[in-house]
């Protein structure tokens, strides 16, 4: 079976990362000086899109100069063309900050929407919404790691945006990812879904766990689900990884069969958790379930679990 990875939201991203001229500065200058480059624009941690028959994200230099002398810059890529792509990130309140007294929200060509409902609503192109996602993640990097870690001094972006800095006792910091497992817990025609607290009403999903120090992804799939449903599980199958840009995860899809069914919840981690049925999952899916129960949303992993499960049935845990 082969995972839909290019279907997952926030997985496609076209540009050309170029790691290896990060430190090369006058590479980085000419792109962006060229009138090809692109800027994406962020106020606080939400992007601007402009308005039109689809929403667009990316700023011509003078427009993306307007607002100002960024807080933050990141180098994203390049694109197949050639040029340049940036990300630029303002203070919280860019929008109000630049609108005349006498002025009205609809008077901007420009709407702030956050990366979340982007993704939910499908309003940019899957690329985009790719390259939105390694901004967000970079620029919210950027906010949360001001200070050396080391000495507690203040750092500075260098290498385009992709490291910080120490100038007190020359330490070099680079963006983070941690890694998270979810999984589908699979006992032939059922398998095991939860639903935390703050999930919409009705909604059910994978259970998932961020990955501890010194643990494989194989561990720590049978260790979140055994604390939070007390099912065991055996063998673990790799399905798909999705970046999750809310700050900066990649979560690790995986399929577990389950070796027990007894579930004792654990109510700090799940309001509730249960087996559903292939029939029930793919009601959830559909948005027909009796019960008005469903799934995650198409740009989250977890549907593409839940709908690789309905499709397959246990066929999923050959891998």
């Amino acid at each position: 079976m082969i995972a839909p990875s290019a279907s997952i939201g926030f997985n496609l991203n076209p540009l050309d990362r170029r790691s290896e001229q990060r430190n090369d500065e006058s590479f980085i200058a000419r792109l962006r000086d060229d009138r090809a480059a692109r800027f994406l624009v962020f106020d606080g941690d939400v992007p601007l899109l402009k308005r039109g028959e689809r929403h667009d994200a990316w700023f011509l230099a003078d427009e993306a100069a307007a607002f100002g002398a960024p807080l933050q810059s990141v180098f994203l890529g390049v694109e197949r063309d050639g040029s340049g792509r940036f990300a630029l990130g303002f203070a919280a309140g860019l929008m109000e900050a630049k609108r005349p007294a006498d002025s009205q929200p609809h008077d901007k060509p420009f709407d702030r929407i956050d990366l979340r409902s982007i993704a939910l609503q499908g309003l940019v192109e899957e690329a985009l919404l790719g390259v939105l996602g390694e901004a967000k993640s970079m620029l919210d990097w950027h906010r949360r790691h001001r200070f050396c870690a080391n000495c507690g001094a203040p750092s500075r972006p260098v290498a385009a945006g992709w490291q910080r800095a120490c100038d007190a006792c020359g330490a070099r910091h680079f963006p983070r990812v941690d890694p998270v497992v979810i999984m589908l817990a699979i006992d032939g025609e059922r398998c095991l879904l939860g639903r935390q607290r703050q999930f919409a009403p009705g909604m059910y999903s994978a259970l998932a766990g961020f990955v501890e120090p010194g643990e494989t992804v194989e561990d720590a799939v049978r260790r979140e689900v055994l604390e939070e449903a007390r099912v065991t599980c055996a063998g673990v199958v790799y399905f798909a990884s999705q970046p999750w840009p809310f700050p900066s995860s990649l979560m690790i899809g995986c399929f577990a069969k389950a070796s027990d069914t007894e579930i004792v919840i654990d109510e700090t981690e799940l309001e509730d958790a249960r087996w559903f049925s292939r029939a029930e999952v793919a009601a959830m899916l559909a948005g027909t379930h009796p019960d008005a129960l469903s799934a995650p949303k198409p740009f989250a992993i977890a549907h593409h679990l839940l709908r690789a499960y309905v499709e397959h049935g246990a066929a999923v845990l050959n891998g």
